[in-house]
């Protein structure tokens, strides 16, 4: 399904309890991991769920996007915004566009495509709100975190990891 030279990476920030979001927002505003997040993923194709999208609005400069959705009737209204109905359709969509696969949210997209992610940049946000979308717990024995950067005057530490093993197969 993924090219195995390709990586695909799980952006996300999330709170001390796991929550991304609240009502289809993000549930703080910290400008300097917005630009963490434009750094991280330039260049790259982000592949999101639809919900995701609506929340943005509009394709983000300089990556691809493609849409995860259910609804065979759905346009992103944007032209070179691509859709794909499926996972593993939306993979193979990813591999073939620039970049790394950026997987961007939400919720059922992140639980979705982890078995399948090489790697995870985190943002751990030290507060814990409310919310109806939170980001999947995964296994330490599968994951090894191999940088941190700790900013405690912004509340929060950016989390590098790389898959060490993908459960249930040889693949290491």
């Amino acid at each position: 399904m993924q090219d195995e030279g390709r990586r695909v990476v799980m952006v996300a920030a999330y709170g001390d309890n796991r929550v991304i979001g609240a009502d289809g927002e993000i549930p703080w505003r910290i400008p300097e991991d917005f630009a963490h997040f434009k750094e991280v993923t330039l260049g790259h194709t982000l592949l999101m769920g639809r919900a995701t999208w609506d929340s943005i609005g509009r394709p983000l400069p300089g990556r691809t996007t493609v849409v995860l959705t259910r609804s065979e009737s759905w346009s992103p209204g944007f032209e070179g915004v691509h859709v794909a109905h499926s996972l593993p359709d939306a993979l193979a969509l990813c591999a073939s566009l620039p970049g790394d696969t950026i997987v961007a949210g939400g919720t059922q997209v992140y639980s979705a495509a982890m078995p399948f992610a090489t790697h995870q940049v985190l943002t751990e946000v030290h507060l814990s709100p409310a919310g109806d979308a939170v980001y999947p717990e995964f296994s330490l024995v599968e994951w090894r975190e191999v940088r941190r950067v700790a900013r405690p005057d912004l509340g929060l530490d950016w989390v590098w990891w790389e898959r060490v093993y993908f459960a249930g197969s040889d693949r290491a």
